[in-house]
């Protein structure tokens, strides 16, 4: 899938253990969702592609680059919004990515939900 840029473009990606909550806000948004062209991380696109049968581009898994493959279409103003469900309880061995991306968001002021509370208030905007 091409991101197209006549359409915004929304970031998907999540944690191990938040992926039932990223499912989950994906089919209780999936008709607006449909509005957007859609990039993810492989497992969360692929999870949600399969479960909700949305069309998404997948890059690298996050743990293998696709923390840092996100930032850089972020960085090239090629994504509008980052939706990032964080576990706060859990280690990640990739958190310099992680942090790359979230201060890339900042850095080029793109809206960042890093829970369900602020994506579901990004995603009613």
């Amino acid at each position: 899938m091409a991101i197209r840029p006549s359409r915004k473009t929304l970031a998907l990606i999540s944690h191990d253990g938040k992926k039932a909550d990223m499912v989950a806000f994906v089919m209780d948004h999936k008709e607006r969702l449909r509005e957007f062209d859609l990039v993810a991380t492989a497992t969360t696109g692929t999870l949600i592609k399969d479960k909700t049968g949305l069309d998404v581009r997948c890059v690298l898994s996050g743990p293998y680059g696709g923390d840092a493959q996100i930032a850089s279409l972020v960085a090239e103003k090629r994504v509008d919004a980052v939706f990032f469900f964080l576990d706060p309880l859990g280690k990640h061995p990739h958190d310099p990515d992680i942090q790359g991306l979230l201060r890339i968001c900042n850095a080029h002021n793109v809206p960042l939900a890093t829970n369900i509370a602020t994506a579901v208030l990004l995603i009613n905007a």
